[in-house]
């Protein structure tokens, strides 16, 4: 009988496996890469085409492009679409980032053949109707009209920009008008010029037969499809980080205020990344982090406060973010900066820096046990353009990182006088 009074044994995690996707190219040159994991008979298709708002000659154009491909194509009305994917029990996900748009397909496999071929259609024939893009363009303005009133919203605008600048793709943002602006014409610009066989890649998972194989090659890899001859360019950006060390955004009838703090930073890329990670976490990376103990736990001043490093094409971009009632603004900007002093001067004890390298060995297997997960894992490696020995380096960073590494990397990266403060709210 199990005794529930006494703790189960702890036990180190040494090594994780991680299943290598099968790589493959498709005849017309496609890269394939299957995921084969999972016992029920569902599939995930992921087709990534290299097209973000990092490559966008008008503001909106990456974001409607891609949403509009589900409202019409040369074989379906949006309604066609629409009462097909729910007769089959399939889920159609459209997404885009500053580097990439996404198209995925949650599908039975029983019904594969039949969902694919609307995914194959809104990929390879879309229409652009005018009457549906007037549609989606109001609903998503309005959505804007909302969200511009959240302090949120405001602070993270402020903080991209202020960061970046007003010039760069990463800090540049919409206005109202610039919804007016969204038209057929400019949205097929981009598709022509960004969706086509040669600037794009797939990802298949789940329980992938032969079939599943066969029908997807002759989908979309046996012959070229769209205007390949368009080479697609990532022309590089100007960081032009404002000069304020205070930026405030006014929001007369906030009940609260929105606080970030930041700077740029490391990327993914640099040696210390892996190591930083484990510093991050400790400061604000989670539940139990220092941020949370002593700003929601003891002064609560807050319900959550955070900190990560957030990656963008040409940067690394540390960031600390929370919300709290306008008069703790102050007090909670003062706190961060003593929290990061404290991790400059002392070392960090034994036993939380053991709790977290459980904590963060725990995420990692969690986050890698399913065929979707190890999916987003392996396009996180592609998007990122990182090696296969990401996930290997993690581990050993986690595991063998000493308080006076993570000493050592507060003093060189925790610099309060390159932190830049975003406050949106009130004024007081």
């Amino acid at each position: 009988m199990l005794n529930r009074k006494i703790q189960p044994e702890i036990k180190a995690i040494e090594q994780i496996s991680i299943a290598v996707p099968q790589r493959k190219t498709m005849s017309n040159g496609i890269p394939l890469n299957v995921i084969e994991a999972g016992n029920q008979d569902v599939v995930r298709v992921d087709i990534l085409i290299g097209a973000g708002k990092w490559h966008q000659t008008q503001l909106l154009q990456t974001l409607f492009t891609n949403r509009m491909l589900r409202e019409g194509t040369k074989r379906f009305t949006s309604a066609e679409i629409a009462e097909k994917l729910d007769y089959y029990g399939a889920w159609l996900e459209l997404s885009t980032s500053m580097e990439y748009s996404y198209i995925t397909l949650y599908s039975l496999n029983k019904y594969f053949a039949n969902t694919l071929e609307i995914v194959e259609s809104i990929v390879k024939e879309p229409v652009f109707p005018e009457k549906e893009l007037s549609t989606v363009v109001e609903t998503n303005k309005h959505q804007f009209l909302i969200n511009s009133t959240k302090v949120e919203y405001l602070a993270q605008k402020s903080f991209a920009s202020s960061i970046f600048g007003e010039e760069h793709p990463c800090g540049r943002f919409a206005i109202e008008a610039d919804y007016d602006k969204v038209t057929s014409d400019c949205l097929k610009e981009f598709y022509y010029q960004y969706y086509h066989s040669g600037n794009c890649s797939i990802y298949i998972s789940g329980k992938v037969t032969d079939e599943i194989l066969n029908l997807l090659e002759n989908s979309f890899g046996k012959e070229s499809w769209g205007k390949i001859e368009n080479k697609v360019l990532t022309l590089p950006a100007e960081i032009k980080t404002t000069s304020l060390k205070r930026v405030f955004t006014e929001q007369d009838s906030a009940m609260q205020s929105s606080i970030k703090m930041g700077k740029v930073m490391i990327q993914r890329t640099h040696p210390d990344y892996y190591k930083m990670r484990v510093l991050i976490t400790i400061f604000g990376g989670y539940f139990g982090s220092r941020l949370m103990s002593n700003i929601r736990e003891d002064k609560g001043y807050t319900y959550g406060i955070s900190s990560g490093i957030a990656s963008y094409p040409d940067a690394g971009v540390f960031v600390v973010s929370t919300e709290a009632a306008n008069e703790y603004a102050e007090d909670i900007i003062k706190e961060v900066y003593n929290e990061m002093k404290t991790l400059q001067t002392e070392l960090v004890p034994a036993s939380e820096l053991e709790m977290v390298r459980n904590y963060m060995l725990g995420e990692m297997c969690r986050s890698y046990e399913g065929p979707f997960s190890l999916s987003d894992a392996w396009m996180f490696i592609q998007t990122s353009h990182l090696s296969d020995s990401y996930f290997e380096e993690s581990l050993k960073a986690v595991q063998n990182v000493t308080a006076e590494e993570l000493r050592s990397l507060a003093q060189r990266y925790f610099n309060q006088e390159n932190m830049i403060e975003v406050v949106s709210g009130k004024k007081l």
